[in-house]
């Protein structure tokens, strides 16, 4: 293939002017293009709707699973959400019915250094704010499932304590024993606070309940965002609520979510969650977003009903994976296709020149600090060097025995030369990869 570099700013627009310039479709002729009708979506004002997991066919045709990763990561990302979405649209755009399916943005990285997640220029998922800022509420309704078993973990401990051998009797329910120095489940927030990372719960004691030290994490973090992502049904979504280890009795039996009684509400809270969101790019196409584990800490893919509900109803579904192809790619294969059987039919890596130049081996990149100012000066020797990094991240993914594809996210500022260079260099390289 012959790479068409365009030195137009117009190929770069903003933002905010293809927010504001595209002219949305109502979300039920979005959903007609998939073949949905009226009946199968659950509306949330005019451009946004959940799809109601009815209807999930239990068999039919499928589509072609596309799995876009990248190589290792600056800490701004590389665009494999932007690029997603850019090859959903030119799906659509040769005639095939395509559709993307991402995470959900967790306002953690929203409001920090890196930013959004609806992708970006051309290819992004409008409306914007709607997905950054809240979407359907799902990170939300997990956040107060997740703090329900937090806050029963401590009101069972302190009335096990006050009430000692008598609990049982006056409760009905059984003495769990929970050791406050064995409570494995944190509270969580949808934000960065440095400030509640490690904090002091009960303080004070007598009613304030059993002082211990405890620490917040972000939603995204939470185990039920993993278990949303995996989940086949809601009845599924429960079992797996319910087997949630949550603290160890101080003889070192194991407490579950089922054990402390709060499973079943917790699934309730999360109800509406399980049915993935529909909502269109700039070019008007279908996206499907739902879940939003991270991959550093979980497995870094959107949910499994997303997938299975895209290659029902589409020729081609787009879907990334988080971080570099040795994280989000890697638990794709080994936790989301172990669970589902979802195949991919090839895997697309995503690369940059400032990437490739951050890899390079010659910089000192440190999270949330700024990237050097010399990896955007033109340096072919550099980017010869971080190419060392793309050829280990195609070893990675052919090991899997896919079709390997080179995506080069380009930037307003790249520079032609490197471009050229690096485009010459892949046909050179690896003349299997696209």
């Amino acid at each position: 293939m012959t790479p068409t570099l365009s030195s137009s700013a117009d190929a770069f627009p903003s933002l905010s002017n293809m927010s504001s310039e595209t002219n949305l479709l109502p979300i039920q002729q979005i959903a007609q293009q998939l073949g949905l009708s009226a009946d199968d979506l659950i509306p949330y004002g005019h451009h946004m709707a959940k799809v109601d997991i009815s209807a999930l066919r239990p068999s039919g045709p499928q589509g072609k699973l596309i799995l876009v990763s990248s190589i290792t990561p600056t800490p701004l990302g590389e665009g494999k959400t932007v690029t997603t979405i850019g090859l959903s649209q030119g799906i659509n755009r040769l005639g095939y019915r395509g559709v993307a399916c991402i995470r959900q943005p967790s306002l953690g990285p929203v409001f920090g250094v890196k930013g959004g997640a609806a992708g970006g220029g051309a290819a992004q998922v409008l409306p914007m704010e709607k997905l950054n800022l809240h979407l359907t509420g799902d990170i939300h309704a997990i956040s107060a499932a997740h703090n329900l078993a937090a806050a029963a973990l401590d009101a069972r401990l302190y009335h096990e304590q006050r009430l000692g051998s008598a609990f049982s009797q006056q409760t009905g329910m059984p003495l769990l024993n929970i050791d406050a120095q064995q409570i494995l489940w944190p509270r969580v927030v949808d934000h960065n606070d440095r400030a509640l990372r490690h904090i002091q719960v009960g303080v004070g004691g007598g009613t304030n309940g059993i002082e211990r030290h405890d620490h917040v994490e972000i939603t995204a973090a939470s185990e039920l965002m993993a278990i949303l992502a995996l989940s086949e049904s809601l009845h599924d979504m429960r079992q797996r609520i319910g087997q949630i280890i949550l603290a160890h009795s101080t003889s070192g039996q194991a407490i579950t979510a089922d054990d402390l009684g709060v499973a079943g509400a917790m699934a309730a809270l999360m109800k509406e969650t399980i049915h993935p969101t529909l909502m269109q790019t700039s070019e008007q196409t279908p996206v499907l977003i739902h879940a939003g584990p991270f991959a550093n800490i979980a497995h870094g893919n959107s949910s499994v009903l997303a997938d299975r509900l895209g290659l029902q109803l589409a020729d081609y579904v787009v879907t990334e994976a988080g971080f570099g192809s040795d994280m989000g790619m890697e638990k794709f294969f080994n936790i989301k296709y172990r669970q589902s059987g979802i195949t991919p039919s090839c895997v697309v890596l995503v690369a940059t020149l400032r990437s490739l130049k951050a890899n390079s081996g010659v910089f000192d990149i440190k999270p949330g600090q700024p990237l050097p100012a010399e990896i955007l000066d033109t340096n072919i020797p550099l980017l010869s060097q971080g190419c060392a990094n793309l050829k280990w991240h195609i070893n990675n993914a052919k090991s899997y025995g896919l079709p390997v594809v080179v995506a080069v996210n380009c930037f307003p500022d790249d520079c032609p030369e490197e471009l050229a260079f690096f485009s010459r260099l892949c046909a050179i390289s690896w003349r299997n990869c696209l």
